[in-house]
């Protein structure tokens, strides 16, 4: 009988992955036919798309649409599935475009904007700004030819920082290859509550959604459930009540770095989801109240920001990287802080 050994998709990335064993009794068959019988929906034409342009794996190669199975092959199938996406609008949204070439994009994404469209979400996404820049360059692109107009990973809406878009087929099964294997490299600054005690250190904690609150994760340390998830942390700067840390991705989780913070007990600064808009360390005089809610207005968001994106260019294999600012929201709320604490002595609560 022939095997499929795992359906994972990796909650920031957005494609797929099916891995299956051809059975030692199977009789020669070409690729494209023997995975219609077995993927739901897929068509002769799509397959041949996607092994052409490298979707499709045997064995960690590359084949050609008239590769015939054999015994004991390993397939990899990389498919596009995501049920919240909708379908885009072309809109002319301003782009903070930190690279281009005719295989990548990379964009610093600015704060209180969705990466692609879903449901409450149809108009000012990423996304939709994408369609229309690269619609210029292209007017005859479409989602056939280039699925989500190559959105190969997401960032939360209001995390800034860089994410990397694929300008054609061939780049988006290489990028998105690279997420799966974790090769990419992905380092976050975050802002958050109380004082972290090691220097540094490495979260692991398997996520899944809340099982009372469906919008949130958590982390379920038995790993009963749940995608496996790995955070390493370092400490930058400590000021009494908050800290800024370094985080490095190892996997890529939705919410990860907010949920594992949480989890070992420093919420990220200002995220409403998992409770960090109130005061979670510090005094109870209300010149401190005070204080907190104006750092709050400062950053009306989630205190994250994706600072540097690394990977291998999928047309040249060179390494690149990349590195945004911190943005001047986050900034404001860092530097009152500083100013702030100064020479204070930490007040327990």
């Amino acid at each position: 009988m022939n095997e499929e050994l795992e359906l994972e998709q990796p909650s920031d990335d957005v494609y797929e992955r099916r891995t299956f064993v051809i059975d030692k009794g199977q009789e020669p068959m070409r690729i494209d036919k023997w995975l219609q019988i077995r993927i739901e929906g897929a068509t002769r034409n799509k397959l041949q798309q996607a092994i052409d342009n490298g979707f499709v794996t045997v064995n960690g190669k590359n084949i050609k649409t008239n590769y015939k199975v054999k015994p004991d092959d390993e397939i990899l199938v990389l498919t596009y599935v995501n049920p919240e996406y909708s379908e885009l609008k072309v809109e002319n949204i301003p782009l903070d475009i930190v690279y281009e070439d005719a295989d990548v994009l990379v964009i610093n994404k600015v704060p209180n904007m969705v990466v692609h469209p879903g449901v409450g979400n149809h108009s000012g996404t990423l996304l939709n700004g994408v369609a229309y820049h690269l619609l210029q360059q292209n007017p005859t692109l479409s989602e056939d030819e280039l699925p989500r107009y190559g959105m190969v990973h997401r960032i939360d809406k209001n995390t800034t920082g860089l994410i990397v878009l694929a300008k054609n087929a061939a780049a988006a099964s290489h990028l998105a290859k690279q997420f799966f294997n974790h090769t990419v490299s992905r380092k976050y600054m975050a802002l958050v509550w109380g004082d972290v005690k090691e220097d540094a250190g490495t979260i692991t904690g398997n996520i899944a959604r809340h099982e009372q609150f469906r919008k949130m994760f958590t982390v379920y340390p038995e790993a009963e459930k749940g995608k496996h998830a790995i955070t390493h942390y370092t400490v930058l700067e400590r000021m009494n009540y908050v800290t800024l840390v370094e985080c490095v991705l190892e996997t890529g989780r939705t919410h990860q770095i907010r949920v594992h913070m949480k989890y070992m007990g420093h919420t990220l600064f200002n995220d409403w989801e998992y409770g960090g808009d109130r005061i979670l360390k510090g005094t109870i005089y209300t010149k401190y109240k005070q204080f907190v809610d104006n750092c709050f207005e400062l950053c009306p968001r989630c205190a994250l920001h994706a600072k540097t994106l690394g990977f291998v260019h999928p047309r040249t294999n060179e390494e690149m990287f990349f590195e945004a600012p911190i943005p001047n929201d986050m900034l404001s709320a860092i530097e009152k802080w500083r100013k702030y604490v100064g020479n204070r002595p930490l007040v327990e609560d």
